[in-house]
């Protein structure tokens, strides 16, 4: 979600897990309050620019799970292939 409004939007029809998405740490937190305040039962998940060296930032009593999109994007690829030569 990119604002609360979608959290509670998501939240009231039956998301289990809300990823709040590209907020700044400080909304992120005054938001994860307020929506587990409301929504006890939801898993607020924290997404977006999160980083190695920021990840402290987002940590959070009302957040349960941060994300790092870093694991799996912005890695170059490699092209390989394997040529084997037949058995004589």
């Amino acid at each position: 979600c990119r604002s609360l409004e979608e959290a509670f939007e998501a939240s009231a029809a039956g998301a289990d897990v809300i990823m709040l998405d590209n907020f700044d740490p400080e909304q992120l937190k005054k938001d994860a309050g307020v929506l587990k305040t409301k929504y006890p039962h939801v898993i607020v998940e924290a997404s977006g620019g999160i980083t190695m060296d920021n990840i402290a930032d987002y940590l959070s009593p009302h957040v349960d799970v941060i994300s790092q999109g870093c694991l799996t994007q912005g890695y170059r690829c490699l092209d390989f292939s394997m040529k084997l030569p037949k058995p004589a």
